[in-house]
Parts: structure tokens; sequence; C-alpha cells
């Protein structure tokens, strides 16, 4: 079975393997206060541009998201996020259990706009007691998003001016971040995209890592005493080396960019092929998520041989799935995806 239904089947990539080996038997300090750490994070606000930035290594992206958030947020305030959010529809509820309302708006093909977070803002403080209903204080962006799907730089603008009348903080969940920076089309840098967030992070975990995604804080108003939330939440690693060596590798000689743009490629493959064949999209995706619209009968033959996500059904006869690519996708698995696709269409 080869499997294209998410991006984190495999383990690390080898230089990763190969450095947390080599460093295995160091006595470091614990908690992330090894000089790993510390080189890692040097490291990623040099890329981002942002040498005041705070940088923190955690575990996994809802771990991320919750802490992030419960940092954030006071009791009574709530999260912006598109429908579609991760944080939304595939975190169980971890938000909402610490108290906190994820309030939704329509996603457009996964994206929300400036112009939904003023609209919602202005209903909440206009209203003769907006202190009966949860405050807005963050937007919640994914780059990409749950439908691989990027904002523009202008887009992205203009929802930074929108946080800034409206007194929000923007987060950008970056579990796919370089997946996001890397494909075709995409007109935002790191630095750009840092430059319009108080805070965001940068997956490891669904690029190259074992475990682990990067939080940056740009905002300095928000830096002080994040390790004590960390902590209440579960997110300080004892052995936090294992995080900053894997970063440390990763935003070493650009590999972290390199991956991503490997997996952009062999999705590119297989979204042409598709595109050959006839298929339908449910979003245009220029990343490695791809989101084609299958006849059951040919999915049910594809599903011998490959693992595939299944979003919704379209019609009593098709199904949108996603076909994930990673950082470690073969291309002659690639090939013979193509290949049988072809070969069961009789293209």
């Amino acid at each position: 079975m080869i499997r294209f239904n998410c991006d984190y089947s495999e383990g690390a990539h080898p230089l990763i393997l190969g450095k947390l080996a080599q460093t295995n038997l160091e006595q470091l300090p614990g908690y992330g206060q090894d000089p790993y750490c510390a080189q890692a994070a040097k490291l990623i606000q040099q890329a981002c541009h942002t040498p005041d930035a705070a940088v923190h290594f955690l575990s996994g992206g809802t771990q991320t998201n919750l802490t992030v958030l419960a940092a954030l947020l006071r009791p009574y305030q709530c999260v912006i996020s598109a429908d579609s959010g991760h944080i939304n529809v595939h975190e169980t509820g971890a938000i909402e259990r610490t108290g906190h309302r994820v309030l939704t708006v329509p996603n457009q093909e996964g994206k929300i706009t400036a112009e939904q977070i003023s609209v919602l803002c202005q209903e909440h403080w206009h209203d003769d007691n907006p202190e009966f209903a949860p405050q807005p204080k963050v937007v919640y962006l994914s780059f990409p998003t749950e439908l691989g799907t990027l904002y523009s730089k202008k887009e992205l603008s203009a929802i930074r001016r929108a946080c800034d009348e409206n007194n929000l903080y923007l987060f950008i969940d970056g579990a796919r971040l370089g997946y996001g920076l890397t494909a075709p089309g995409n007109d935002l840098t790191l630095p750009e995209l840092a430059a319009c967030c108080d805070v965001f992070y940068i997956g490891g975990t669904k690029l190259g890592a074992l475990i682990g995604e990067a939080v940056v804080i740009v905002n300095p108003k928000l830096q002080k005493d994040f390790r004590y939330f960390m902590k209440q939440h579960g997110a300080l690693l004892a052995k936090g080396r294992i995080l900053g060596i894997q970063f440390l590798t990763l935003f070493t000689d650009d590999l972290y960019l390199q991956l991503g743009k490997h997996a952009n490629d062999m999705a590119g493959l297989i979204r042409q092929a598709c595109k050959d064949a006839g298929f339908a999209f449910l979003c245009d995706s220029p990343t490695n998520q791809q989101f084609p619209i299958l006849p059951k009968t040919l999915l049910k033959k594809l599903e011998q041989l490959y693992a595939f996500s299944h979003i919704r059904p379209i019609a009593r006869d098709q199904m949108a799935i996603r076909i994930c690519t990673s950082w470690a996708t073969r291309e002659e698995d690639v090939r013979q995806l193509i290949t049988d696709i072809k070969r069961l269409c009789g293209k």
C-alpha cells in the first residue's frame, strides 16, 4: 500500500536522524535550555528577519494552537477562524475545552477576508450589551489553509490592517508552512509573513521532523511568561534538545524549503495527471494537498493499491478526495500512481 493520505506517514529526514544519533550521549540541560535550541532559535530569527522575536519549541500542532491561544486570550475572549479552520474541525474541541469559543466565519476555498473580520467585530461592538458575548481578540489563519490554498501578500496585509483597526492579534498556524512558502504562485516570503503576525509557528512534524513546531512570538507584549503557559499545558518537553536539534538541521542550508518544494513538485505531477484525465477539483491548490473529484468506481480500484483521504461526496457517484504528498514522497510512487490513473481511465 502506497500512502497518499497525509504528510506525516514517514519518520524524519536522514540528516535529522544522523544529528540526533551524533548528539545522543551528550549531557545537556533540559526543557529547551540547551545550546541546540538556542542555535536553532537564532537561525529561525535570522530567516524571519525578527532578531527580537521569542522562539519556543513544542511537540505538535494541536498542543501548539492550544498553548498559544491560552496565552493570547483572557477568559472572556474568543478566536475568529474560518469554519474550515483546523482549530474548529480537527482538534476535538480542544480550544473550547479551555473556555474559549471559536467564532467561525464562512470560508472561501479555506480562506477568510479582512471584510469578514471587520464586520464580525462591528457586530460585536455595536451591540447594546457587547459584554454578553465572547469578545473577539485573535484571528486564526492557516498558511497553507486546510484546503491547500494560500493567502496572497495583499490579502494578508489587508487582514493585518483589519486586526489593527479592531485591536486583534493575528496568529498563523504554519503546520505546513514550508509547503506554502515554496508553492508555485506564492508571493509571500517568510520575513513578510512574520512581519504581518503577532505570533506564528513553523511546522516540523509535517515537514521532515519526527515531532516539533517552532513558535515565533513577534509581538514583544506577548513574549512574557510564555514558558509558564507551555508548562501548564504539558508543552515543555524535558528533552527539549530533541526539538532544537531537528530545527537546527531543518534551518541549515535551506533544507526546510528544499523539502517543501519537493513535496509540491510531486503534487504538481499528480495534479496535472488528474487534469489530463478530466477530473474536476474541489479547489485550486498549488501546494502538496490536492483535492480531485473521482468517480467512485475508479476510486475503489485505486484504493486497492493507494491510501487517500475521503473529503466528501460530491454526487451520487463521485467523491472528493485528498491526495497528499510529503517531504519524503518518492517520485517512482508518484509515477506509478499516474500510470495507474491513465490505465484505469483508458488514457
